[in-house]
């Protein structure tokens, strides 16, 4: 079974063939995020590196979040060989994952499938107990009702997870994120940089990346001196403000202070405080031209040595090679391929994508 995770692949293997469940009122934004780079991959390349196929339980139309209805390629029963399944979740997704969804998953666990989620779509898997041992993502709505309801999965805020055969990722564009990550994984760098360019897509976040997850979705609403302390530390990064200040500030002692970020947050204060510092640095090295000396300064660290060495520690690589990491890369052009003679939306779309400039620009 070919699974995303490998490396490339043989010119002439089959074009691996993906299943998207769509759950009602699943986000629409997440299923296009996740279905387009695999359309522009095959665009790019002139070769049917994917074909997708959307299923519902009873093959019957679905409606999104946005109220725009779907009528799906076949019912999941029914649907044809599959080499990953990718559940699109969305809108109060307790009560969209049914029995049969969970019957369903259970066995493409059972016959080797890999299997993701988008957007809310993790829910479905947990749910099917395919989630227990496995770090994954899903939208920070949902975050504090999961790890709730499923203590044995590892939830993050990442805005996307890749842990062996389960690969999950948060909402919105996070899912493009995803795929562009695997999609350089199976067929090279170049390709994932060509697809980002025609989706102008600045930057192709990765793993380390998280969701800005507001914080009374994560502790609730029991909180609100620590979600108080939190926002005195995101709003005075370059010039971080002493524990016993921020202990002062809120009326509470240093001892309860680091008792409430242990307990809630897992972490020391401190440790949480150059987190954020760490992410905001991250952000400006990724985002702008500011010198490394002048985003240590403003991210509060009194010098450039300790700065890389706290980044360094942190996401594991120096800011330097973090900066060079965001140059691109050149695209070479190839022949079309000859026709296809298997008819598939993929296929479609390729055939019709062979007039455009873009055609067969990516060499793999």
């Amino acid at each position: 079974m070919s699974q995303f995770s490998q490396g490339a692949q043989p010119q002439n293997r089959v074009a691996q063939s993906i299943g998207f469940l769509l759950l009602d009122n699943f986000t629409l934004i997440s299923l296009a995020s996740a279905v387009e780079p695999l359309r522009m991959a095959n665009q790019l390349s002139g070769k049917e590196l994917f074909r997708w196929h959307t299923l519902t339980h009873d093959g019957l139309p679905v409606c999104a979040s946005d109220g725009l209805q779907i009528t799906p390629d076949a019912a999941m029963q029914s649907a044809p060989a599959l080499d990953v399944v990718i559940v699109c979740g969305g809108v109060d997704i307790q009560h969209s994952v049914k029995r049969e969804h969970v019957s369903w998953l259970q066995l493409q666990a059972r016959q080797g499938r890999l299997l993701g989620a988008v957007c809310t779509g993790s829910w479905a898997l947990a749910k099917a107990g395919l989630l227990d041992g496995y770090d994954c993502s899903v939208h920070w709505e949902c975050l504090a009702s999961m790890q709730e309801a499923f203590p044995r999965a590892a939830i993050t805020t990442r805005l996307f997870s890749i842990d062996r055969n389960r690969h999950t990722s948060s909402g919105g564009t996070a899912p493009m994120d995803m795929m562009l990550h695997l999609i350089g994984q199976q067929h090279g760098r170049e390709l994932a940089a060509g697809i980002s360019e025609m989706f102008i897509y600045e930057r192709i976040r990765n793993e380390q990346d998280h969701q800005r997850v507001p914080l009374k979705h994560m502790l609730g609403s029991n909180q609100p001196k620590l979600q108080e302390i939190v926002a005195l530390m995101e709003a005075n990064l370059e010039e971080p403000i002493d524990l016993d200040e921020l202990a002062c500030f809120v009326d509470i002692s240093r001892r309860q202070l680091e008792r409430l970020f242990q307990k809630y947050l897992h972490c020391s204060p401190s440790r949480y405080y150059l987190k954020l510092r760490l992410i905001r640095a991250r952000q400006l090295l990724k985002q702008t031209s500011m010198s490394i000396i002048e985003v240590a300064s403003v991210c509060g660290f009194v010098s450039t040595p300790h700065f890389s060495k706290c980044y360094r520690e942190y996401f594991g690589i120096p800011p330097r090679d973090e900066r060079a990491g965001q140059q691109g890369n050149n695209l070479v052009v190839l022949l079309p391929i000859p026709e296809h003679q298997v008819s598939s939306s993929a296929v479609l779309a390729l055939n019709r994508a062979q007039g455009e400039s873009t055609f067969a620009s990516v060499r793999i």
